[in-house]
């Protein structure tokens, strides 16, 4: 018997990217973001998603769920947005990350959430609710998102005004960024909606659509154009689902990487 024949097999790559987590913040209990250090080696499209988790417990295997990057394509760290869902089995364990910690991460992003997967317009309509709002933070600090549309719109509904955490940058921070700084202020409009508490412009994104609240709001022409406005949607499988009907009304179609279209939503979180 040879040498050779009693060496183990190489071990097999991992799946996963374990990562320092260099940065958390809670905007609430149940609201948080965290950093992570990017591999040299990873590359996506701003707006796409990809796994992330953490070990198994006792062992186990780990436990995953899809998250989209918040961070642009260019950015050296990656940042996540995250809820903590009561006894869930990942972010009920997830909340309690400090930095210093690991996670895992898959090596393979994907999604419709990208600018590739839209024709040409003048607007661009980045719709969310809750932590749907992570691609556009992504998107919207992308040069090439204020390169192909004159007009970039972040619509993000939320139940409480605490919710709004990135309610700051988007409205003034973004125009500190050093790569595309003077163009959100001159292109970029934050329009933020509450559904739960007083708020200047209250209620959900969809109501303010029917009623043509949030064109009258932002003095457009009422509704969608299928010549003039690229739909971006992310969040509660009603809200897309809703919205989707409304833009089809409208005339919009919806497109993928394959076809690019007027509308895309994330069908990997619809189902």
């Amino acid at each position: 018997m040879t040498d050779a024949a009693l060496s183990p097999p190489p071990a097999r790559p991992s799946a996963f990217h374990e990562l320092e987590v260099l940065w958390v913040h809670h905007w609430t209990p149940q609201l948080f973001s965290f950093r992570v250090a990017r591999p040299d080696d990873f590359r996506f499209r701003s707006g796409e998603f990809v796994m992330i988790g953490l070990p198994g417990e006792d062992g186990g295997k780990p436990v995953l769920r899809a998250y989209s990057i918040a961070s642009p394509c260019w950015d050296e760290q990656l940042e996540f947005l995250s809820i903590a869902v009561p006894d869930g089995p990942l972010t009920s364990r997830l909340v309690n990350i400090k930095p210093g910690d690991s996670v895992l991460m898959g090596k393979k992003p994907t999604g419709t959430l990208v600018l590739d997967a839209l024709t040409g317009g003048d607007t661009l309509w980045l719709i969310g609710t809750g932590t749907g709002l992570a691609p556009w933070l992504s998107v919207a600090r992308d040069p090439d998102t204020y390169a192909r549309f004159g007009r970039v719109i972040v619509c993000h509904t939320v139940r409480n005004v605490a919710d709004l955490g990135y309610r700051d940058f988007f409205t003034s921070g973004i125009h500190d960024d050093p790569l595309i700084g003077e163009e959100a202020a001159a292109q970029l409009t934050y329009y933020p909606t509450v559904t739960r508490e007083a708020f200047e412009t209250p209620g959900r994104i969809t109501d303010r659509i029917k009623s043509g609240a949030i064109f009258a709001d932002l003095g457009l022409p009422a509704g969608f154009s299928p010549e003039r406005d690229r739909v971006m949607l992310c969040g509660s499988m009603a809200m897309i689902k809703e919205t989707a009907e409304l833009l089809e009304g409208f005339g919009l179609k919806e497109g993928s990487n394959a076809e690019p279209g007027d509308y895309v939503l994330e069908r990997a979180f619809v189902g």
